[in-house]
C-alpha cells in the first residue's frame, strides 16, 4: 500500500480545486458580491491542505495498484465536497454545515438534489459555484488533473477506471494522459457549443453558462425556482438535445472525430439508449396529451423530461408529480437505467442493462439446450467470465446498498413514494423524485442524519460503489498487495 502516494495525489487535486475556486471568486468580484471573500478564504484553505502532503509525506515511489486507485478516488471526492461546502457556510447562503455538505456532494456527483428553497435570492458567485461543481464532477476531477498535469502517477489506468462511470473503461489512445485530454476537449467543445446556442436563443450569458454546466455534467442545478419551465420552447429543445448527447458514451464522439462511423453505428448500447429514449417519449406524449393544450406541447414536455431523467440531469419544465401513473412509472424506470457507460450520466448504465438481458437470454438457451456452448458478445467483443461475474456482482451490491439507504430513510415521517424515489434519485444521481422531493419540492425537510445518508448514497452512485467501500475496509490498507 503506497499511502504516501495516496495522500500526495489527493493533495494535488486539492491544489487544483484551490485554483478552480478562483473562477466563482471572479464572478463574485464582477457582480461586487460579499461571497468573493468566502471563495478566497476557501481557496487558501484548499491550497494549504493540498501542500501539506508534498511537504510532509514525499512518496518513495509513484507506483500505484488498483486498490490505491480506488482509495485515491474515494478520498478525493470526499475532500472535494468538504472543501467545496465551505463557501456556502462562510457566505451564510447555506448556514448549516450539513446542508452545505449535502448541496456540494449533490453538485460534484452531478445529482442536482437540493436543500435550497429559493435559489433566486442566492448570489451569482454561489450560483456559479453550484453549477460549476456539476461540470467539474461530470467528467471527473482526477481525469481533469491527469489531463493538465504530467506524471501524476504511474499506472493511471487504475484511477481512470475507478472514476469514469461504466463497467467497461479503457484507453482511447495508448497514453492515459492523451485519453484524458481527448475526453476533456470533447467535453469543453460540447459545453461551449451549448452556451452559444443558448445565448442565440436569448438566454442571458450568465444563465447560459450555468445551464450549460448543469447539462454537460448532467447535474441540474439552475437559477430559477421553476427550473427550465420559464424559458422559450427553443431553449427547452436545445437543452433537451444536449441532455441526450451528454448521456452518450464519449468514446463514440472520439470515433466520430477519427471517422470510424461504422463502429459507432454498430454500437448496441447506443441504439438501445436511443430506443429507450424514443419509445419513452412516444408513450409519455400519448399519456399526457390531455394535460397540455397541443400535441407539440405534450411532445416537448415528454421529450424534455425523458431526456432529463435518463441522462440523470434533473431539470424540469413541468411538475411531473401531476402526470398519470404510467408516465411517472416510466420516469421511475428511467431513473434506474441512466445513460451510457463513459458518459457523464448516472444510473445503472445502459451497457449493464444490455448485458443483463444477454445473460438472461444466454441462460435460457443453456437450459433449453444444455449441451450447446454459446459465447456472450457485447459491442463486438466476447465477454469473458470475469466481466460477466463483475457485472452480476455489481447488481447484487447495487440493490443491497439501495435498500440499506431506503431503510435508513424510513425513520422519516414521509410517505413511501417520497422516501423510495428520494433514494432512487440520489443513489442514481438524478436529483428530483416524486412526492415531497418532486420538481417543485426539495430535500430541506429531511433530518441531518438522512441528509448524510443520502450524501453517502450520492457518492456511492457516482463512484459506482466500489471505491468508497474499499476505502473503508481495513484490509485495503494492509501492506500486502
Amino acid at each position: 500500500m503506497n499511502r504516501r502516494m495516496i495522500f500526495n495525489a489527493v493533495g494535488i487535486v486539492l491544489k487544483v480545486e484551490a485554483v478552480l475556486l478562483l473562477l466563482p471568486a471572479l464572478v463574485s468580484a464582477l457582480y461586487r458580491e460579499r461571497s468573493f471573500l468566502a471563495f478566497i478564504i476557501t481557496a487558501a484553505v484548499s491550497f494549504f491542505l493540498g501542500m501539506l502532503p508534498s511537504l510532509l509525506l514525499k512518496p518513495r515511489t509513484r507506483l500505484i495498484y488498483a486498490k490505491e486507485g480506488f482509495i485515491i478516488v474515494a478520498f478525493t471526492w470526499v475532500m472535494l465536497s468538504l472543501i467545496g461546502a465551505i463557501p456556502f457556510v462562510i457566505s451564510g447562503e447555506i448556514s448549516s454545515p450539513v446542508d452545505a455538505f449535502f448541496e456540494t456532494v449533490s453538485g460534484f456527483t452531478t445529482t442536482g438534489a437540493s436543500v435550497v428553497a429559493d435559489m433566486e435570492v442566492m448570489s451569482h458567485g454561489i450560483l456559479f459555484w453550484r453549477s460549476f461543481t456539476h461540470w467539474i464532477g461530470g467528467m471527473g476531477i482526477i481525469v481533469f488533473v491527469m489531463a493538465i498535469l504530467p506524471n501524476v502517477s504511474e499506472r493511471p489506468i487504475h484511477i481512470l477506471r475507478a472514476e469514469v462511470p461504466g463497467p467497461i473503461t479503457g484507453k482511447l489512445v495508448p497514453r492515459i494522459k492523451d485519453t484524458a485530454v481527448i475526453l476533456y476537449l470533447i467535453y469543453i467543445v460540447m459545453t461551449l457549443i451549448e452556451i452559444v446556442l443558448l445565448v442565440i436563443g436569448g438566454m442571458p450569458l450568465f444563465e447560459s453558462v450555468v445551464h450549460a454546466f448543469g447539462t454537460a455534467g448532467t447535474g441540474g442545478f439552475g437559477v430559477k425556482r421553476d427550473s427550465i419551465g420559464g424559458y422559450s420552447p427553443y431553449l427547452q429543445w436545445v437543452i433537451t438535445v444536449f441532455m441526450v448527447l451528454f448521456g452518450v458514451n464519449f468514446n463514440l464522439y472520439y470515433l466520430i472525430i477519427i471517422k470510424k462511423f461504422k463502429t459507432v453505428f454498430k454500437s448496441s448500447e447506443l441504439w438501445c439508449y436511443l430506443g429507450v429514449v424514443l419509445s419513452s417519449v412516444a408513450l409519455i406524449t400519448f399519456n399526457i396529451r390531455g394535460i397540455f393544450g397541443t400535441f407539440s406541447e405534450s411532445l416537448r414536455a415528454a421529450s424534455f423530461q425523458v431526456a432529463s431523467i435518463i441522462s440523470t440531469t434533473g431539470y424540469a419544465t413541468a411538475d411531473f408529480n401531476l402526470w398519470p401513473s404510467l408516465s411517472k412509472n416510466i420516469l421511475l424506470i428511467l431513473m434506474f437505467i441512466g445513460g451510457c457507460a463513459g458518459s457523464t450520466a448516472g444510473g445503472i448504465k445502459v451497457s449493464r442493462i444490455v448485458v443483463l438481458f444477454k445473460l438472461i437470454g444466454n441462460e435460457i438457451k443453456r437450459m433449453i439446450h444444455p449441451r450447446s456452448v454459446t459465447s456472450l458478445r457485447f459491442e463486438g467483443k466476447v465477454l469473458d467470465g470475469a466481466t460477466k461475474k463483475n457485472i452480476s456482482n455489481y447488481y447484487l451490491i447495487y440493490f443491497v446498498c439501495f435498500f440499506a439507504i431506503f431503510l435508513c430513510l424510513s425513520i422519516e415521517p414521509f410517505d413511501l413514494e417520497t422516501n423510495l424515489t428520494a433514494t432512487a434519485a440520489c443513489f442514481n444521481n438524478v436529483g428530483p423524485g416524486f412526492g415531497m422531493v418532486g420538481p417543485t419540492g426539495g430535500y430541506g425537510d429531511y433530518s441531518n442524519f438522512s441528509k448524510l445518508v443520502l450524501s453517502v448514497g450520492m457518492l456511492l452512485g457516482r463512484l459506482e460503489i466500489y471505491p468508497l467501500i474499499i476505502a473503508c475496509m481495513p484490509a485495503a490498507w494492509s501492506k500486502n498487495r
